[in-house]
């Protein structure tokens, strides 16, 4: 038997749906990141910081993560 190499549709679609919010994630991180640095004496400046330093770090990984489900769909390991 012969096997067919068919790209998985629903593993590629959960990969894409990872880069989109990878992408909602890399716009929202640096502005928030710039909100929290224009204004140092807010009191939200350090939650505000550490929430968008955590957005960007997540976008990154969910990047990441997302092309390397995509390339599992493809070619199937």
């Amino acid at each position: 038997m012969e096997e067919t190499n068919r790209t998985d549709k629903k593993v590629l679609f959960r990969g894409i749906k990872l880069l989109v919010f990878a992408l909602l994630s890399l716009f929202m991180g640096p502005v928030l990141l710039t909100f929290a640095l224009s204004d140092k004496e807010n009191s939200l400046y350090l939650p505000l910081l550490i929430i968008a330093s955590l957005i960007c770090a997540m976008a990154v990984f969910l990047v990441f993560k997302g092309i390397k489900i995509i390339m599992s769909s493809m070619f199937k390991k």
